[in-house]
């Protein structure tokens, strides 16, 4: 009973940070369950089912918020889909330690660009009047894709940069971003299922805990003002480039 409210507690965690920064939750997820012993190719793949869930929760309570950007979400999903599944199948040929420095040491630039972009509240436009340039968006979605079935990420950490610097308000993106992981963490579960990858025994002890969390999550974004949720956005973005970088250069970090 002790341990199994240990692992709901964790989804809980990973499940409110995931919809607050419109995640996933793979950054947290991938390297508890390495943690505490799954080999790290189904460590991945068991987040990525995982934040199915998440996505779905998050989603939900966004879609009653009126936060999502639906044409934009499907255009992402459109090819982030197809990427996902070759980032998946791309694990069974590619480390993933230089891919980690590299991706880290971009996402570092990006970060400062969303610290530095000037924040719009959501109520100051509504989410119809978002326009957006829709022919780049499927390039960005495909690309989000395959960085989630290669490092079980879940895409957002391209997604929702990707999003503000189209225009789009950071409430609105994260939002948006919760909405394209369904479909992205989908495809790269169904293919990490089928290379065996996927340890269905955790889900009944993390999913619990990753739906209430990400309706938490998606509460407490509702409540932050744009700059601070900005800010904290391009400050997990740093750790998370930090964590990349280092393990890419292999250190132990968790």
């Amino acid at each position: 009973m002790i341990e199994y409210l240990g692992y709901f507690g964790v989804g809980i965690l990973v499940g409110t940070l995931a919809a607050l920064f419109g995640l996933g939750g793979g950054f947290l997820l991938v390297p508890i369950l390495n943690i505490v012993g799954v080999e790290i190719h189904h460590a991945i793949g068991t987040s990525s089912a995982s934040i199915v869930f998440t996505a779905l929760s998050s989603s939900y309570a966004y879609h009653k918020q009126r936060r999502i950007h639906y044409k934009a979400g499907l255009l992402l999903a459109s090819t982030a889909i197809v990427g996902a599944y070759i980032g998946a199948w791309l694990t069974s040929f590619i480390p993933a330690r230089q891919l980690k420095v590299i991706f880290g040491l971009a996402l570092i630039p990006v970060a400062y660009r969303v610290y530095k972009k000037k924040p719009v509240e959501p109520t100051q436009i509504r989410i119809r009047d978002v326009k957006v340039n829709e022919k780049v968006i499927p390039l960005g979605g495909f690309f989000a894709g395959v960085v989630s079935g290669l490092l079980g990420v879940g895409g957002g950490i391209i997604n929702v940069p990707f999003l503000t610097w189209l225009g789009m308000p950071i409430h609105y993106a994260v939002a948006t971003s919760s909405f394209t992981i369904v479909f992205t963490s989908t495809s790269s579960a169904i293919k990490h299922y089928l290379l065996g990858n996927v340890e269905v025994q955790w889900l009944p002890l993390l999913v619990p805990g990753l739906i209430v969390g990400a309706q938490l999550g998606a509460r407490i974004a509702k409540r932050i003002k744009a700059k601070s949720l900005k800010n904290a956005f391009a400050v997990v973005m740093v750790i998370l480039a930090l964590r990349m970088i280092l393990k890419g250069l292999g250190f132990e970090v968790p």
